[in-house]
């Protein structure tokens, strides 16, 4: 799925309500951000009283939040299939797996937006604290593997590792690699800056040749 301002909505009908909601938002975060609409927008979009939203949402917020769980969903799987547990070869799997964060970026602006640029409270939403959580750990699993070729002694820990390989994927990702009008343009293509920065990274740590 590519959500742009010129996805057309299938509407409510037979019971799909919630999915008719969940696509009207997402057309519409792509035509206004994330915070650029209201509840009765999100209704009249999906075709539907503005009280019809209540049946599944107590307000925006709570639809906002469905949005980013099915986008971090998404995002999960692709970055699990990129993955692919390190096979056949570690670095190259992350190599694979870097792509995959950056094509989401991309391909799914709209998702995206509502899984990062919303300022939930997480607090506030279990599950998608919980979506979130599977996303990001993924992306630990596969630092773990690549950190285990390190002498014991001198492993740094995984979780701050996992968390430098995330704070620079999500900065190249939102500055350069975006499908949407807030990309950012430069001589280098988003996935060749990222493998560079990874290149340098573990060498540093004396995982890679």
């Amino acid at each position: 799925m590519n959500w742009d301002r010129d996805h057309h909505r299938r509407g409510y009908h037979h019971g799909n309500l919630r999915e008719a909601l969940i696509e009207a938002a997402l057309s519409l975060i792509a035509s206004k951000g994330p915070a650029g609409f209201t509840f009765a927008e999100a209704a009249r979009s999906a075709g539907v009283s503005p009280a019809a939203p209540y049946r599944h949402y107590k307000d925006r917020e709570a639809l906002i939040a469905d949005v980013a769980v099915k986008g971090f969903d998404a995002f999960t799987k692709a970055l699990s299939e990129a993955w692919q547990e390190g096979k056949p070869e570690p670095f190259a799997a992350f190599k694979r797996l870097g792509r995959a964060y950056l094509d989401f970026a991309r391909t799914e602006p709209a998702f995206y937006s509502a899984m990062f640029e919303t300022g939930l409270d997480l607090a506030q939403h279990d599950e998608l604290r919980k979506a979130g959580d599977a996303a990001f750990q993924v992306l630990r699993e596969a630092v773990e593997v690549l950190l285990a070729r390190a002498p014991e002694d001198k492993r740094p820990p995984t979780l701050m590792v996992a968390l430098h390989v995330w704070a620079v994927s999500h900065g190249i990702a939102s500055l350069f690699g975006r499908g949407d009008g807030a990309s950012r343009k430069q001589p280098i293509e988003p996935a060749e800056l990222l493998e560079a920065h990874m290149l340098v990274y573990f060498k540093g740590l004396d995982l890679i040749a």
